[in-house]
């Protein structure tokens, strides 16, 4: 969708406390992101790490403006007690949104992998989606950018997470396969490509656990 807007969310959860964020995020968090106007859905994704597991949340939202909006903020100010606490344990945290800049492909891939660009998107972003769309298994690719203008907005979420700021980028490359041997491939393909200089490549390979999507409210 044209001008569609995005929220993209990183974060490590200790293993001891998995199935209490998992609970926090599908039985209260997700509902209450999805319900609120201009938000369409949420995918999670989470990779392995030895003591940790990291979860990539992705927003779909009608348009960056969303990010701004008085429900969203009002939600923002008031955190439940459950993500009070949820927060509070959380490392590596990571959040950024705007607006989708190019896409190509066809629906969603269950497994993913995300190349953040720290200050600049590649200049053939157009190029670069469509290119990787057109790979064995890859379902689709997206390019996002960062409006870090909406993302700085301090909020009392921010003062329990006890930052000033969230970590961010200027924009994100999202693939979405197949299954795991497809995004693999794409990854090494990407660094092997002048392209991607000046990214930030985690070459890390996520997997979907979760989806929830406005309808099924």
């Amino acid at each position: 969708m044209r001008d569609a807007g995005f929220l993209i969310v990183w974060s490590d959860v200790d293993h001891p406390r998995d199935t209490d964020y998992l609970h926090w995020f599908t039985r209260e968090h997700a509902q209450e992101r999805v319900s609120t106007p201009g938000f369409q859905a949420v995918r999670l994704f989470r990779t392995k790490l030895p003591t940790t597991n990291r979860y990539l949340i992705v927003y779909e939202l009608d348009r960056p403006e969303t990010l701004t909006s008085p429900d969203y903020i009002a939600k923002l100010n008031n955190p439940s007690k459950w993500t009070q606490a949820t927060f509070k344990t959380l490392t590596n945290f990571m959040r950024a949104g705007g607006r989708i800049q190019h896409q190509a492909g066809t629906g969603q891939g269950g497994v993913v992998t995300a190349l953040t660009f720290p200050e600049q998107l590649p200049a053939d972003g157009a190029g670069l989606v469509s290119s990787l769309a057109q790979g064995d298994r890859i379902a689709a690719a997206r390019l996002y950018q960062t409006d870090r203008d909406r993302t700085a907005v301090k909020t009392k979420e921010k003062e329990v997470r006890q930052v000033t700021d969230d970590r961010s980028f200027a924009g994100m490359l999202l693939i979405e396969g197949l299954d795991e041997a497809a995004v693999t491939a794409a990854i090494k393909r990407l660094g092997e490509t002048e392209i991607v200089r000046g990214s930030t490549v985690g070459a890390r390979v996520y997997n979907a656990v979760f989806t929830l999507e406005k309808r099924m409210l």
